[in-house]
């Protein structure tokens, strides 16, 4: 029989890689069509095909060329005369048909090679790759993100922004993750803040300008009490969110503190930038102000701290991945009319529901219903009994904030993952604006609530509202707390552990 190729073509190295080569390149291109025409996306098929069948089809071509070669050399072995180099005769029918499909199939493979590597490229740069291919890892914070002000955000355009420097750098410590989760050999939970991670006014400033943040911004907040009836207690309250500049007239504001004529630095003494003793700010004329509290010689005795420049990350900790604290999430569900006010005690219960502590996703949901149901059943048998689809809607509401917050298989919740905006689920702004970080005498860093706030009204439930007249009017806790409204933080009772 004529053999089409030359009798170095037929060897079991090239032949294995022929057929390794050729089932992968078909592979390829049938999950490439499949993929296009799917109604489903599959987070791990971009993986199959684009990376690893890729891999494969390489490894099939390198065979028969080192096939080959084998063959080239074992010819030329007894023959000391022979050419070094392979010659080709193109007046040879089977070599020209060699060369032909060598041609051809390289100018296919780098067309292939080329689609292929924008895939991959494309791939791993979507929300599906970094949220859905590492499913048990990133499921707390693909899930955050869903329902977060920044779900029509691509992850990349926050965690590695513009420019080839800092796409090397992502892709660099990416494998290293990978290699994480390979060998689980990730934490649980995942630590924050992120280590080595791009300027954050490098990449929310692309759409955040912060200059032209200026004058407050109302909010309402809307709170339900743990007495029988859920008393409701509502206020209305003006954020000075304004950075102070002169097109805008020197409204200051909480963006004051990455205003381009600022340049705050502070050191922390925690991991997590709990505790921060030492604040310095420069002004744009060059003059230096230190804040220290008077236990920072002690905190900094003996260790080697960074000095940080304070930018949006240091307050807006968690803005795509936010985690909402138990009575956060019960008050705003209340509010829309999803868990219904007129259930006895169904704030309380529902926080108790929420936070007693669960060892897997599955065990949470079951005892959420059990813990309800038989509260209701042993305290209320009567409501129950007229009321059961009411308190099924809202067991099922809870059950849905637990799917949404809360994590037990990483060992994430909203207590490890608090936000630094404001000051009542975690430290926030009284990190620094506690009253107790001096440069001398007189000069303290404030804790004057109305340099950040001012509440414009609040009522009671069955009460009339009441409005502030010219000045902010002063907070009245929904309940009577003495003076510990003054003298403590409010995360020291809103949040027994972070």
């Amino acid at each position: 029989m004529k053999k089409l190729f030359p009798d170095k073509v037929y060897n079991v190295t090239t032949l294995v890689g022929a057929g390794i080569a050729a089932f992968n390149f078909v592979l390829i291109i049938f999950l490439t069509l499949l993929d296009l025409i799917a109604s489903e996306n599959n987070p791990y098929f971009g993986i199959v095909t684009f990376i690893i069948l890729p891999g494969f089809l390489i490894t099939g071509l390198l065979l028969i060329a080192y096939g080959i070669y084998k063959e080239d050399k074992r010819e030329k072995s007894g023959d000391a005369l022979a050419p070094k180099l392979p010659q080709i005769d193109l007046n040879d029918p089977r070599q020209r048909r060699a060369v032909l499909i060598f041609v051809t199939g390289t100018a296919m493979l780098i067309l292939f090679t080329a689609f292929g590597s924008f895939k991959a490229y494309e791939y791993t740069e979507s929300d599906r790759f970094c949220g859905e291919t590492c499913h048990k890892v990133m499921e707390p914070e693909y899930t955050a993100y869903q329902a977060s002000p920044h779900s029509k955000t691509n992850c990349v355009n926050c965690h590695i922004g513009p420019g080839t420097d800092w796409f090397v750098r992502s892709k660099l410590s990416g494998s290293y993750q990978v290699y994480s989760v390979l060998f689980n050999k990730y934490p649980r939970p995942i630590p924050t803040p992120i280590e080595n991670l791009r300027p954050a006014r490098e990449t929310c400033e692309q759409c955040h300008w912060t200059k032209h943040l200026y004058f407050q911004k109302i909010s309402k907040v809307d709170y339900y009490s743990n007495d029988e009836n859920n008393t409701r207690w509502s206020f209305k309250i003006a954020m000075n969110i304004g950075q102070g500049n002169p097109e805008t007239g020197f409204v200051s504001g909480i963006h004051w503190h990455v205003n381009n004529n600022n340049r705050i630095t502070y050191k922390t003494t925690d991991n997590k930038r709990m505790t921060i003793p030492w604040v310095k700010i420069t002004r744009a004329d060059g003059k230096e102000i230190i804040y220290k509290t008077k236990k920072s010689k002690k905190d900094f005795r003996n260790k080697e701290i960074e000095t940080r420049t304070m930018d949006c990350i240091d307050c807006h900790n968690r803005p795509a991945h936010i985690y909402h604290p138990s009575t956060v999430a019960v008050n705003n569900y209340i509010s829309l009319g999803w868990i219904d006010k007129s259930i006895p005690f169904i704030k309380s219960i529902s926080t108790q529901a929420l936070d007693r502590g669960y060892s897997s996703k599955q065990t949470a949901l079951d005892s959420i219903k059990i813990f309800v149901e038989s509260f209701y059943q042993l305290s209320y048998p009567d409501y129950y009994a007229s009321n059961s689809k009411l308190v099924s809607k809202a067991i099922n509401e809870i059950q849905k904030i637990y799917l949404r917050n809360y994590f037990p298989e990483m060992n994430v919740s909203w207590k490890y993952y608090p936000m630094q905006i404001g000051h009542m689920y975690a430290p926030g702004c009284f990190r620094c604006h506690d009253g107790k970080h001096f440069a001398g005498k007189g000069k303290v860093i404030s804790k004057n609530c109305d340099l950040c706030h001012s509440i414009t009204s609040w009522q009671r439930e069955n009460d009339k509202p009441v409005y502030a007249d010219a000045k902010s009017l002063t907070y009245v806790h929904p309940v009577e707390i003495g003076e510990a409204l003054y003298t403590m933080n409010c995360s020291d009772c809103h949040t027994k552990s972070l």
